[in-house]
């Protein structure tokens, strides 16, 4: 009964050990706007710039655009059937950093993007 925990016990140290061996840290960037040429341009720049910092680039991936409408009465009182309809689309992508260097994390808090482009930046 003893050799049989002990090797359970075996079978477990093995299967952790190997995720944590292969652990590597990440940057995930999240970028969103609202215009889709404006998501690539600031894209392009922040690819650039972590190339130039010698760190490991994987992306950018498309994520889904997010569509919400709005549906409007265009009249204040009677006319229920004349209504106005409004879209906002909001774009979105992914970019995954490995392989970094302090400096690639100073040139990353230093880009100067364009307006209307929402920046999220978590560690992982």
């Amino acid at each position: 009964m003893a050799t049989e925990k002990k090797a359970k016990k075996k079978i477990m140290i093995a299967e952790t050990t190997p995720k944590e061996a292969n652990y590597k840290p990440k940057i995930r960037i999240k970028v969103k706007s609202y215009d889709h040429r404006v998501i690539d341009e600031a894209i392009k720049n922040i690819v650039e710039t972590i190339k130039r910092s010698d760190a490991k680039v994987i992306g950018p991936i498309p994520l889904p655009t997010d569509i919400k409408k709005y549906t409007v009465l265009r009249s204040t009182f009677v006319h229920k059937d004349s209504r106005d309809q409004f879209e906002t689309r909001i774009h979105k992508r992914l970019i995954d950093i490995e392989d970094f260097t302090p400096k690639t994390i100073e040139l990353i808090t230093s880009l100067n993007l364009p307006a209307g482009v929402d920046i999220e930046i978590k560690s992982l």
